[in-house]
């Protein structure tokens, strides 16, 4: 074939691309702009709790509300509350939210609640400023987790989340520390900053979140109640909604298990897999069961995850001892080094790698001498999820936190 003939297909093949392109962009923008609000939430932790939150608090006003989590299963979230499971047939990719926004605004949606589902800095921004093109932008916190693509420190953390601060719209945020950087990334956006702090959560009263058929944080409900009151969302009607919508899978519950009359109870802290959320989940759960003789620890850690179990490891030393530490799932060599280089007994350890979930659970049980708390962390995925439905189906129904599982 001729260069020239050659030249011309190329230059043909480029040129329809593009227009393609073009028109594909033109559909999204079209989408965008017939959805009038638009919540984009990222963070470290409490993303999901935080969608749910909001989107149920706009269902209860009357809105209707789309939302989105991509946290411990991916769920598309419907104007009645039902929820359907996200299907990928490959690798996580950011498109998929052009595909639920297209959804939503064909269905006549009126607000869409959506979690950041980017790591790497560059497609926050992308998705923020070339997809969503939030009308409310949320970031929950910024903690130490994934140090390998957004750290290596807790303000690099901060400065990847902040990519997906909206332009000329509002930042809500419960983060504390790094203003500075809050204030300049909303200064370089044109928008404004509302910092959700401890007035604010201490405002959520404990009447209030005993209401929650589970453990809820107090700082993602005065953060979602902030997004709402925003939004036009009277607070009682806000928290109507929210106690009425489900929870994420990986929601801080816990159940109480009566095996063979001693009480057991077991604390799904799964979700909570960075070192500063795991020592709240883990302390929260020792000032609530003071009264259980054992106090026992389950990681469920992953070889892909080695750095976050070397973090975890090296923070356990530093926290309230527990009795034992079981070590599950793989690449728990990872933690257990750490953890012993950080002072931890290695006779705490207790190492179960490729154990299955019914001698997990066996050995667990065995290891709660009398009254027994048992505390999940680390990752839910796997033998996480394995433990939780086996302390689920053996639950009594106590109390509000039984009944919602």
């Amino acid at each position: 074939m001729p260069l020239a003939t050659l030249s011309w297909l190329l230059a043909l093949c480029i040129a329809l691309l593009v227009g393609l392109g073009a028109l594909e962009y033109a559909r999204l923008r079209r989408h965008r702009a017939s959805i009038p609000i638009r919540v984009h939430v990222n963070g470290t932790r409490g993303k999901s709790s935080v969608v749910r939150l909001v989107a149920a608090a706009l269902r209860a006003h009357g809105v209707r509300t789309y939302a989105k989590t991509t946290g411990s299963l991916p769920r598309l979230i419907g104007p009645d509350g039902s929820e359907l499971p996200v299907f990928r047939t490959g690798l996580t990719n950011v498109i998929e939210q052009v595909r639920i926004l297209g959804l939503a605004a064909r269905d006549g949606a009126e607000a869409l609640v959506l979690e950041c589902m980017a790591l790497q800095p560059p497609l926050q921004s992308l998705c923020e400023l070339r997809i969503v093109r939030s009308t409310h932008g949320v970031i929950t916190n910024a903690w130490p987790d994934h140090l390998d693509v957004m750290g290596p420190t807790r303000r690099d953390v901060a400065a990847a989340l902040l990519g997906t601060c909206p332009v000329r719209a509002t930042l809500f945020t419960g983060e504390r520390d790094f203003p500075e950087l809050f204030a300049a990334a909303c200064a370089d956006r044109g928008s404004r900053l509302v910092c959700v702090g401890p007035e604010q959560a201490a405002a959520v009263s404990e009447a209030e979140l005993a209401r929650f058929a589970y453990l809820e944080h107090r700082e993602n409900v005065a953060l979602a109640l902030a997004v709402s009151a925003e939004l036009g969302v009277p607070r009682e009607v806000a928290l109507s909604g929210m106690l009425a919508a489900e929870p994420d899978v990986g929601a801080l519950r816990e159940w109480q298990v009566d095996f063979f009359g001693r009480r057991i109870v077991f604390v799904n802290g799964f979700a909570a897999n960075d070192p500063v959320a795991t020592e709240r989940v883990w302390k929260l759960a020792l000032e609530r069961h003071p009264d259980c003789s054992a106090r026992i620890m389950v990681i469920n850690c992953r070889q892909d995850r080695s750095d976050r179990s070397r973090q975890l490891g090296l923070a356990l030393p530093g926290w309230p001892r527990a009795d034992h530490y079981f070590l599950i799932g793989n690449g728990t060599h990872a933690l257990a080094r750490s953890a012993v280089r950080a002072g931890l007994p290695p006779a705490a350890l207790v190492p179960l790698e490729g154990e299955p979930a019914s001698g997990v659970f066996e050995e667990l049980m065995a290891a709660a001498a009398g009254d027994g708390l048992i505390v999940g962390a680390g990752n839910i995925a796997g033998r996480g999820f394995e433990l939780i439905r086996a302390f689920r189906a053996r639950a009594r129904l106590s109390g509000p936190e039984d009944r919602a599982a």
